[in-house]
Order: C-alpha cells, then sequence, then structure tokens
C-alpha cells in the first residue's frame, strides 16, 4: 500500500527484454532507499513493483507482460523520469489516500494550462473508470494522490499546486501524455459490494442498467 505522496523522482536507467516480459533499472534520485531490501515494494508511476536488486542509489525491478499491457511502463525509455514512493507503514502519515498500486487503466492529458500559481491538468478516462471518478473525491495519476475538481462524462479536472508540479513528473506532460490511472479503493469494493450474491453469477463484474433490469430495480 502507498499514499500517492511522491516521494522522489527517478529515472529509468535502462529497460531489459527477459523471457517475454522485461527488467526495469530506475535510478531513484533522492528516494533513500537505505531500508529497502530485495522483496519489497515501490511505486513507480503508480506501479506497484518489487525490488529485486538494490545497489547504491538503483534498483531493479520485474515487470510482468500483464503489467506492461495495461499500464505505460512498456512505452518508457532510458532516460524517462518517474514518480517515486515507498510502500507505507503503520507509521507513514497518510497525507493522501489509501493507493494500491494496481492500475486500473490508462488515460490522456488533454489539457495543461496555468491557472494563478497552479495549474489545471484535464484528463480522459477509459470510459469504463467513469463511473468510479467523482467531484471532489481521490484520484492517482502516475502515483500521485489528486483530488477530483470537475467530471463530465469521462473527462475530468485536477488543480496542481506548485509544490506538487515540481516534486513530480506533471511537469513533463504534455498533451497526449498517457498516465496511470487508480480510482479509489472505496468506489471498486463499494460497487462489488452492492452485487451481493450476484457477485458470483458469471458475466457480473459491474453494476449496469441492463443488471438493474434483470434484477428489477430499473424498468
Amino acid at each position: 500500500m502507498f499514499t500517492g505522496l511522491i516521494q522522489a523522482v527517478g529515472e529509468i536507467e535502462r529497460i531489459a527484454p527477459a523471457g517475454g516480459d522485461m527488467r526495469l533499472s530506475v535510478r531513484a534520485g533522492k528516494l533513500d532507499l537505505g531500508r529497502v531490501s530485495p522483496g519489497d515494494s515501490i511505486a513507480v508511476n503508480g506501479v506497484c513493483l518489487t525490488a529485486v536488486e538494490r545497489n547504491g542509489d538503483r534498483f531493479a525491478a520485474d515487470v510482468s507482460r500483464e503489467t506492461l499491457d495495461h499500464t505505460t511502463l512498456g512505452g518508457l525509455g532510458s532516460g524517462a523520469r518517474v514518480n517515486l514512493e515507498t510502500a507505507l507503514t503503520l507509521a507513514t502519515p497518510l497525507g493522501g489516500h489509501l493507493v494500491s498500486g494496481h492500475v486500473d487503466g490508462v488515460g490522456q492529458v488533454l489539457d495543461l494550462r496555468e491557472d494563478a500559481r497552479s495549474w489545471r491538468l484535464q484528463i480522459h478516462a477509459p470510459g469504463e473508470l467513469a463511473r468510479y471518478i467523482a467531484h471532489k473525491g481521490s484520484i492517482c495519476v502516475d502515483g500521485i494522490s489528486l483530488t477530483v475538481n470537475r467530471v463530465v462524462g469521462a473527462v475530468f479536472d485536477l488543480n496542481i499546486v506548485p509544490h506538487t508540479y515540481q516534486e513530480t513528473i506533471i511537469g513533463d506532460y504534455r498533451v497526449g501524455t498517457r498516465v496511470n490511472l487508480e480510482v479509489d479503493l472505496l468506489a471498486r469494493y463499494l460497487e462489488r459490494l452492492l452485487l451481493g450474491d450476484h457477485a458470483a453469477e458469471a458475466g457480473t463484474e459491474s453494476i449496469t442498467m441492463d443488471f438493474l433490469r434483470r434484477h428489477g430495480f430499473a424498468n
């Protein structure tokens, strides 16, 4: 688990193919790796990875085919900057929100513009994630815990304060940049709980209008 508060910006040092997936080597920047051991979790652009090697200010992690298919990591090259956060402990202040590091989908930056001393960021989310994104709710973008300011359909706006802009990779974003999205854990589990006993039925993964009609909740 993570908080969505970025601790450092690192840099991809090397991406090496490995039996159909890949091994990622990352220079950790100012991230303190002193307490990181092989087997520990580190979020890289919001993706929970397991450190398999540590050497000075560098660490390596294996990235599975599943992760490559559902996140932006496979599109990164050497020199790409990445947001980093080590796993939280019971003594970690929860200044953001609970983040699992399990990416739900990839969104796309539509706009990034100055707004007084802050920046206004607009992102288009995959359609299947839109129902989990709520006004003033929490969302994780490339590992950053942010608050949704406005949502219209699958497009949502965020306000980026100067500190977040300077201490994360948001300053690298351009129109069209692909970003990892993780919706609020509570929203995902609430939907599953509302399915009740029907959650065990094959093909029932979410609450839809068809589901409501079939079970007498809508005409």
